[in-house]
């Protein structure tokens, strides 16, 4: 019996946390409605203060599932800066496949003015940049973050501004622009090496 009732409890929180990324994605913290999340998940309101606590609770469980998602589930394979190439063009992939995450960071930068839920999400980008290093044994924690942050920032640029590439480019040629992220990270990845081996 305790068993049905903690997998009715995750499957609840599941299909609230579905609900949620969708409408913060579509409409924004301040736009969204936790009575639309209520409607879309099959779930009372009750329970949505319940579990999340409010609003404010439930956007942060939303983007932290999704960097979790999106961090946990894509290691880095290798080594040298091909590997980053490969890290990058998986997480356009992701990006393109899941565009919920780019588009929650976007609302948040816009409307939050902190991130939320950082000690956690901090947390996992620290993990991340742990597998830069290992992979680029050269470098620096800094230069490990920027080269993770340049990555990030670029898939996500693809997703929450989708009109800017198609204006530049006058094409929305997603093969193309995910080559072109590969390349970048990787002569990026190679910049960093040299400029750590460099005689000081």
């Amino acid at each position: 019996m305790m068993g049905s009732m903690a997998w009715d409890t995750d499957a609840t929180q599941k299909k609230i946390l579905d609900a949620a990324i969708t409408e913060f994605s579509e409409r924004g913290f301040s736009g969204a409605r936790i009575h639309q999340i209520s409607r879309i998940s099959g779930c009372n309101r009750e329970r949505i203060y319940f579990y999340f606590g409010g609003k404010a609770g439930l956007f942060e469980a939303a983007l932290t599932r999704e960097l979790a998602t999106a961090l946990d589930d894509l290691p880095i394979v290798g080594s040298g800066p091909v590997a980053i190439g490969d890290f990058a063009g998986r997480y356009f992939d992701f990006s393109r496949s899941r565009p919920s995450l780019a588009r929650l960071t976007f609302w948040e930068g816009l409307e939050q003015g902190h991130p939320v839920g950082a000690e956690a999400r901090a947390l996992r980008s620290a993990n991340k940049v742990t597998e830069i290093r290992d992979a680029l044994p050269a470098l620096s924690e800094a230069a490990a973050e920027e080269l993770l942050l340049t990555i990030v920032t670029l898939c996500h640029a693809w997703v929450s501004s989708p009109n800017v590439p198609l204006v530049i480019t006058g094409t929305p040629d997603e093969e193309r622009r995910r080559a072109s992220i590969m390349r970048t990270s990787e002569l990026l990845a190679q910049d960093a090496v040299d400029v750590a081996q460099r005689p000081s």
